[in-house]
């Protein structure tokens, strides 16, 4: 594979057109906006094959009733098409108009009935009558159709054609991997769920952002290896963690991405163990970022983070997303589409991400080499040496900083949080003291 060039993430950031970036991730989500996703299926492969134009793929196929810890891989479901037809021959609910009609999973179905008969399996949100639900029936083989509840009291008494036009056999569970080496066989995971339907934050605002990540990534140089994951949320993540248990111990930080489109406060979950480096730099970066971003304690719900966390792993894996799943009312509805999800969002989502990536790649620790006394600077020109003169003030207590608590015990998070100096000035400011051979680092 060819090298990546000696160019640090850290000289790339600043260059970043972040507006291109947020447009660029956004037309991504338009494009895959219309395909019918699940966690089994050709809608999750056409997925991959879009990102694959982006980023290099290796796909995995898990054959269907592989057992998986205390799971079994499922039956592979697609689907063609599904209607209700009245009993003038017209679709009052049309999958070709929205993939999220049909419960996801829904078995094939070719009856007439009823409108009290259809009822028992027709979904809408009576809280937000005009938006259309997404529901599930991963395992358990039933049907079902979801609709808004204006359409659904605008139903007359009527013989209704139902029909579903889908598929449930044997077959696979589809998930890919985006390999990245960097100089150290120690891994940096990212992962994104990407088998819900048309839905935009809650979905694929995460894999927008984490193929154009591993896109910027593979222009610089690397520290850590990166492994970025596309895959069905639970079943998929148990899948890859029972193919993968020997090699799980590669991975030093882990961040599961999603729900990062919308307009909401930026949010952090901490990993299981509360203080991994993942969580330390994820507070940093938002301690110093001024919008007042959240921060919250794990708890064993949500995404693909409770299984990597789960007490048989607990690998250092936390979640960055914007809103809370379920706290937003578009949540697994219609109303997250499109206009939900913003260029300007995305783009500070992902310039918080390379942020991240930042502190990860350039957190080290070091030894003073002249811990007796505090060493002669001025001798050195390193007063005012870097930085403009404006923050020669800032820099200088960087270096100061930097040099008391060199002491092999901190690292640089450490220094940066108990000076409150931002982390690119203590690290640049040990940068410049090793260039000096006034630091050394520790292996």
């Amino acid at each position: 594979m060819t090298q990546p060039p000696s160019i640090p993430v850290s000289a790339l950031r600043p260059t970043v057109d972040l507006n291109s970036a947020g447009a660029a991730m956004y037309a991504l989500i338009a494009q895959l906006y219309p395909v019918c996703r699940s966690i089994t299926g050709n809608g999750f492969r056409t997925t991959l094959d879009t990102l694959r134009q982006h980023i290099p793929l290796t796909v995995y196929e898990v054959p269907s009733g592989t057992p998986v810890f205390d799971w079994t891989v499922p039956k592979e479901w697609n689907i063609t098409d599904a209607y209700v037809k009245n009993s003038k021959g017209e679709r009052v609910i049309d999958f070709q108009r929205s993939n999220l009609h049909v419960v996801n999973y829904s078995v094939p179905v070719r009856t007439t009935m009823t409108l009290d008969e259809l009822k028992p399996h027709l979904f809408t949100l009576p809280e937000y009558p005009d938006w259309i639900p997404y529901r599930t029936s991963y395992y358990r083989e039933t049907w079902g159709f979801c609709l808004s509840h204006n359409q659904l009291l605008n139903l007359p008494e009527d013989t209704y054609e139902v029909c579903i036009d889908s598929s449930l056999a044997d077959g696979s569970l589809t998930y890919a991997e985006c390999y990245l080496p960097g100089d150290s066989d120690e891994e940096v995971l990212i992962s994104c769920h990407a088998c819900h339907p048309s839905l935009c934050n809650d979905n694929l605002s995460g894999v927008a952002l984490a193929t154009f990540l591993a896109k910027t990534l593979q222009s610089v140089s690397r520290r850590y290896s990166y492994r970025f994951l596309f895959i069905p949320g639970t079943i998929g993540s148990i899948t890859w963690l029972c193919r993968n248990e020997a090699q799980v111990d590669r991975i030093k930080h882990g961040l599961v991405i999603t729900c990062v489109g919308d307009a909401g406060q930026p949010t952090y979950k901490r990993s299981r163990r509360g203080n991994a480096g993942i969580d330390r730099a994820v507070e940093n970066v938002f301690r110093f970022s001024g919008n007042g971003d959240r921060i919250m304690d794990f708890f064993p719900y949500g995404y693909d983070e409770r299984q990597y966390c789960s007490p048989g792993f607990n690998l250092p894996v936390g979640c960055f997303m914007r809103s809370q799943h379920g706290t937003f009312p578009e949540y697994h509805t219609s109303a997250d589409n499109l206009e939900f999800v913003q260029p300007a969002y995305l783009a500070d989502s992902f310039d918080k991400c390379l942020a991240i990536v930042d502190v990860l790649e350039n957190n080290r620790r070091y030894v003073n080499q002249n811990p007796k006394g505090e060493p002669q600077l001025g001798k050195r020109g390193l007063y005012g040496a870097i930085g403009g003169r404006s923050d020669q003030e800032i820099n200088q207590m960087a270096l100061l900083w930097v040099l008391n608590l060199s002491d092999g015990d901190h690292d640089l998070l450490d220094i940066s949080n108990r000076s409150g100096l931002r982390f690119e000035l203590i690290r640049n400011a040990a940068r410049l003291l090793v260039e000096h051979d006034l630091l050394r680092p520790v292996p």
